[in-house]
């Protein structure tokens, strides 16, 4: 049998901190050598970009594909620019595991990687945390982020006082300090912690503004070839940690810009999350350091999510199952 699980099944069987510590340990395995992540390709289709973002894992006894679709012209539509959905085969008998709704799963899973980069690689005594852009997946971040560091104060920017509204309400709950602020530098220059969170096609972050000890989590871009949220001399100040170097290096607008512009070379994105977490790799050497988690996103975040949510969804009858072989 087939599960299916619709956005609704997924919001109902969701734990965000299950979905942080899965994406920890997902990452682990990749460095590992347990888990595997095949650098994506990409069909164009008109102005849609169609991915098919493929992982494999030992413990999780399955390879999935999750499809996402980037779909610029969705914006005038009223729809989502990005869509996906995740398909989970067995790696044990071929069968078709499950078929889940993509949206909430891509949100989480992507501020939970964020959530263990900052923990590896921003300082200790980070308090402030940064938002350029303040959509869900600002609340996704600020709410992961606030599992791994004591944070006091939240500063936000955005195009539109309603999203910082709905953003601002949407986190009562944390207690925290938020404060709106004027432009991505003033929030860059004032934050120990930032995350751009923006479809951004030309840099929204620049090098110049970084202090000494930041911690960039820059993420909002689509993975383009020519699309970024942060500039080259931001990745040349920074010491740069990718999810996985075969994807930063075909889908990283950030990474293949700023090695085209000769800011960088290849080495520099070089390190995955991984590596520094299972100590195989340095990630921040002094509290001076500028580091910078480049977030492309990868499969196996949606694998790792995806097996939590079958097995939960097994054991408490949610969602629907269908006989494929019919």
């Amino acid at each position: 049998m087939t599960l299916i699980l619709s956005h609704s099944d997924v919001g109902a069987l969701l734990d965000r901190a299950e979905v942080l510590a899965a994406v920890e340990r997902a990452h682990a395995e990749l460095a590992a050598g347990t888990a595997f992540v095949p650098a994506p390709p990409a069909v164009a289709l008109g102005g849609a970009a169609f991915i098919p973002m493929v992982a494999a894992a030992e413990s999780a006894g399955a390879v999935a594909v999750k499809l996402l679709a980037d779909l610029p012209a969705n914006q005038a539509r009223g729809l989502p620019v990005q869509r996906s959905v995740i398909v989970v085969t067995s790696a044990t008998d071929g069968a078709c595991e499950a078929l889940i709704d993509g949206r909430l799963v891509t949100a989480v899973r992507t501020a939970a990687a964020s959530a263990v980069a900052t923990k590896y690689l921003a300082t200790e005594r980070s308090s402030t945390l940064g938002v350029i852009g303040a959509g869900n997946l600002a609340i996704e971040h600020t709410r992961a982020i606030a599992t791994v560091r004591e944070l006091d104060t939240v500063l936000v920017w955005s195009r539109t006082k309603a999203t910082i509204d709905r953003f601002r309400s949407a986190i009562t709950d944390l207690d925290l300090k938020v404060h709106a602020v004027d432009s991505p530098e003033a929030v860059t220059r004032a934050a120990d912690i930032v995350c751009t969170l923006t479809p951004s096609r030309e840099p929204i972050l620049r090098g110049a503004w970084l202090g000494e000890g930041v911690h960039v989590n820059a993420v909002g871009a689509p993975p383009r070839a020519d699309h970024r949220e942060v500039d080259g001399e931001a990745m040349r100040r920074a010491r740069v940690v990718v999810d996985s170097v075969g994807t930063t290096l075909t889908k990283s607008g950030d990474s293949l810009l700023a090695i085209a512009e000769g800011a960088i070379t290849q080495d520099a994105v070089s390190t995955e999350l991984g590596d520094v977490l299972s100590g195989r790799a340095p990630g921040r050497r002094t509290e001076r350091d500028i580091t910078l988690f480049n977030s492309v996103g990868i499969g196996l975040q949606d694998l790792a999510t995806a097996r939590l949510l079958i097995d939960k969804a097994r054991a408490n009858g949610i969602g629907t199952e269908v006989d494929l072989s019919l």
